[in-house]
């Protein structure tokens, strides 16, 4: 589904890494205020986005600080979103 690398953290997905971009699940309100920089753009799966998920180009993390940013929002997240329910 994410065509890359994910890690997880308490069975939920945090950050993945496709091609030279990451995935991150945000709380969706920051994503909406995320997606106001040039190098992060919204997750689209088939036809529908993605809320709360947003890619980031190395340009916005590549500089040890702004990863931390998103490893933090993506870990603070984490904490309170709730697991999928298994089908």
């Amino acid at each position: 589904m994410f065509q890359g690398l994910s890690f997880m953290v308490d069975d939920k997905l945090c950050i993945g890494v496709r091609n030279e971009e990451i995935l991150c699940r945000i709380d969706p309100q920051q994503a909406e205020l995320e997606l106001e920089k040039e190098y992060c753009r919204p997750m689209i799966h088939g036809k529908r986005v993605a809320k709360g998920y947003i890619f980031v180009s190395k340009e916005g993390y590549h500089k040890n600080k702004d990863f931390q940013y998103y490893i933090d929002l993506c870990l603070a997240y984490n904490k309170v979103v709730q697991k999928a329910k298994k089908k």
